[in-house]
């Protein structure tokens, strides 16, 4: 199974998939437990960040509507 991501409207990213890896800044991998299913914050509320622990609920406000993007600059 591919990795997919769904930006959810008012919340986080879900991230499904078998084998994810989530990576900090430097490279190291977050234990994820053998998760096939984690949500990433997007609001900046989380006291678990990068994981989504729900802070968003009331504070956070984004109607999800996939776009296109326009084509990239040469």
């Amino acid at each position: 199974m591919s990795i997919k991501l769904t930006v959810l409207s008012n919340g986080s990213l879900r991230v499904e998939g078998e084998n994810i890896e989530l990576v900090d800044a430097q490279g190291q991998p977050y234990g994820l437990g053998g998760r096939q299913r984690i949500s990433i914050c997007r609001c900046g509320l989380s006291k678990q960040k990068p994981f989504c622990d729900g802070s968003h609920k009331g504070h956070f406000e984004h109607n999800a509507e996939a776009f296109d993007l326009p084509a990239p600059k040469v």
